[in-house]
């Protein structure tokens, strides 16, 4: 029954009465009747770092099965509210529209959020979404719940499945095919698994469905648009919070556009931190709508353009291209044909080209297909005098040399513009795991630093926001590395690593995202 050399433990199960502290008498000195808690056993104090992860992972884990147990409880507690105890369309008091925050499963009485409230201690907002998620992995996405019963999977990745296939199986009043959700969720799964953020792994499950389902997003566009609000929140001290439900891009476009002006207020001498400023820039903009005092803002547009596969023009040879260190599609470089086809391809999407904002921008980001990395960064006016002009050495024919390529070494600290411009346009975010401040406010950062020989390349070049840029630079025994292909690896004083890459681009098989141990070798010191 038991391996040799392991424990064997014997329980013993009586009958006990309850605790009458009149019969016993008063506790001797120093003791307290309380529950035993886990640091009565375990002491904290005890762990080295590589204890600390063991047992931090441990907890992780531990609250992984117990989300799934108590998505278990609330989804058979449900069953047993049927939906037949709620008023009927002809009797008084039925349920109306805005009784609830959101509708409860199919099945399922609109009174038994209030319950799950009032056991919960909590909102019936929460309630509800609790309720929600719980019967949307018990009943839609069994192997998500069986990973996260497993602690393969925490309860933030498990709730990004949730929110991205939901409702979307046939079974469950979507349009989808069951075994296509149940295709989408596997691979999700595996992601989830391998170590992928919650945002990312959103993302991509909701992309993944997309590919098998274009009408998917739209779908749920149309469900989430339908209880979107504007709510007040408090959060004390005699202060709340503003909340308001709207469309991903309408609400980028008002931040940035309240950004904009808290910094210009920054410019002209507002000494008040830049929060604030964003915070009374909106007050003015929604009781102030009047005052046109303000400079106008805009926005840089970016497209991220997959570049074909394109071979070489044989009639150019081998010897005319030199593609030692140059951006390079499918195998090939960028040529002026290639571009051609974008331009096209732009030209396109709307009458007129696709043109920059008023007063704003527009880059053209070209991509590799088979990679996903970006290759190139250029404008629309340097695209078309690079169209214009094509390759300098072969003016009258479409040879295959490069024309367009990554911004090259300097022998500086100050990254240059292009190389600024490219870096931000491939990271798009601050590359420390888990970070997703916009790489507009983030600094570019030498991953290995200059003063240690590190070069002014865009492969040693990176996003970081200040507070991660700080802890880099600053902070003990944290280790940064980044592979030729633009992937940041983080280690932790603990020994734990994770992995960024750059948006779009495929996360080599070999590369692992979390490792556990003890602190880095100390002959080997982190880059500071």
């Amino acid at each position: 029954m038991f391996e040799a050399g392991g424990f064997g433990v014997a329980v013993t199960v009586a009958p006990v009465q309850p605790f009458d502290a009149a019969e016993w008498g008063p506790l001797p000195e120093g003791v307290l009747r309380r529950p035993s808690r886990l640091t009565d056993l375990l002491d904290p104090g005890g762990f080295d770092d590589a204890g600390f992860v063991r047992e931090l992972s441990a907890v992780s884990v531990a609250a992984a099965k117990l989300a799934a147990y108590q998505a278990a409880l609330v989804a058979k507690m449900a069953a047993r509210r049927p939906a037949q105890w709620d008023r009927s369309q002809d009797q008084p008091g039925h349920g109306v529209e805005g009784w609830l925050p959101d509708r409860p499963p199919a099945g399922v009485s609109e009174f038994f959020a209030d319950e799950l409230a009032m056991v919960k201690n909590t909102s019936v907002a929460a309630a509800v979404s609790l309720l929600n998620r719980s019967m949307a992995l018990v009943h839609q996405l069994p192997g998500t719940w069986e990973a996260l019963a497993d602690g393969l999977i925490d309860e933030s990745r498990a709730n990004a499945i949730v929110r991205s296939l939901a409702g979307q199986s046939a079974a469950a009043g979507g349009q989808v095919d069951p075994a296509v959700v149940a295709q989408v969720e596997a691979q999700a799964l595996g992601w989830a698994i391998a170590g992928e953020t919650p945002v990312r792994l959103r993302e991509r499950t909701a992309a993944a469905l997309i590919a098998v389902d274009a009408a998917a997003a739209d779908r749920r566009r149309r469900r989430a648009e339908r209880h979107v609000d504007v709510t007040v929140r408090s959060v004390g001290d005699g202060m709340s919070e503003l909340v308001a439900g709207m469309p991903t891009p309408v609400a980028a476009a008002c931040r940035e556009t309240v950004d904009s002006y808290a910094r210009m207020a920054k410019a002209d001498g507002d000494e008040r931190p830049v929060g604030q400023l964003r915070a009374q820039v909106l007050a003015d903009l929604i009781l102030r709508p009047w005052d046109t005092s303000r400079e106008p803002v805009t926005a840089h547009l970016t497209v991220l353009a997959p570049l074909p596969a394109l071979t070489r023009c044989p009639s150019a040879g081998p010897a005319a291209i030199d593609d030692t260190d140059t951006a390079s599609v499918g195998g090939a470089p960028i040529t002026a044909g290639q571009l051609r086809e974008v331009l096209a391809q732009l030209d396109a999407v709307c009458p007129g080209g696709l043109q920059a904002p008023t007063g704003g921008s527009l880059g053209i980001d070209p991509v590799d297909p088979d990679t996903g990395a970006l290759r190139a960064t250029v404008t629309r006016p340097e695209l078309e005098r690079l169209v214009r002009r094509g390759c300098r050495d072969h003016p009258q024919a479409d040879c295959g040399c490069v024309v367009l390529d990554r911004p090259p070494s300097v022998d500086r600290y100050e990254p240059t513009p292009a190389q600024h411009r490219f870096i931000k346009a491939r990271d798009r975010t601050c590359r420390h795991p888990g970070c997703r401040r916009p790489a507009a406010w983030t600094d570019t950062d030498h991953v290995q630093p200059h003063a240690d020989g590190g070069v002014t390349d865009c492969a040693n070049l990176c996003c970081l926001c200040r507070r991660h840029h700080r802890l880099k630079t600053h902070a003990p025994h944290w280790q940064y590395r980044m592979t030729p292909d633009g992937i940041l690896l983080v280690t932790t004083p603990s020994g734990v690593t994770r992995a960024t890459r750059p948006p779009g681009t495929r996360l080599p098989a070999y590369l692992p995202l979390a490792g556990t141990g003890g602190r880095p070798d100390p002959d080997d010191p982190p880059p500071f």
